[in-house]
């Protein structure tokens, strides 16, 4: 697998690059020929970020994880990675039964969706609207540590969702009717 390598907020150690290398090199077993990605490491607060984009013929594969810690965020988006071939793998064999195009030839196929215990609505809550601004919305939701707080806007007498975003800032849904 031919990786190239990118950094944002941060310069690159040959130890990183290496163990990347090693780690994502195990996913090369999963194709019968060499095959492109591109993995883009970035720092942002406490955050250590890891973007790894892989070309296959027909579809790419992509993967982002952060965590405190570098090396946790790589063997999280290798096992990303892995769920996603296994993903594409399982696809394309119920496309062709016969198994002869498939590209992948090492993936253990996906327990069918019939294994699984499908979704369902477990919890259903009722609660009242007040009026606010966006801004006590927010403060709300931070007093409640919620990732999401919905609330009836003062302004436009709409209902809207703010929302907590992964930067560490915040969101607003407002529904157009």
């Amino acid at each position: 697998m031919k990786l190239n390598f990118t950094g944002k907020n941060m310069e690159i150690t040959d130890a990183l690059r290496d163990v990347t290398k090693k780690k994502l090199g195990k996913l090369g077993k999963y194709f019968q020929r060499d095959i492109e990605g591109n993995v883009t490491f970035s720092s942002e607060k406490n955050r250590k970020i890891i973007e790894v984009t892989i070309n296959l013929p027909g579809t790419i594969i992509r993967a982002e994880e952060s965590t405190e810690d570098m090396y946790a965020s790589i063997d999280r988006a290798v096992d990303v990675l892995e769920r996603q071939i296994r993903k594409h793998k399982t696809k394309l064999q119920k496309r062709y039964q016969n198994n002869e195009t498939i590209r992948f030839e090492n993936v253990i196929p996906l327990p069918r969706e019939d294994d699984y215990e499908k979704p369902r609505l477990v919890k259903r809550k009722k609660f009242g609207l007040k009026p606010m601004s966006s801004e006590e919305a927010i403060l709300q939701m931070e007093l409640l540590r919620h990732n999401f707080f919905v609330f009836l806007d003062s302004d436009s007498e709409g209902i809207h969702v703010v929302y907590k975003r992964k930067d560490g800032n915040y969101g607003l849904i407002e529904p157009e009717l």
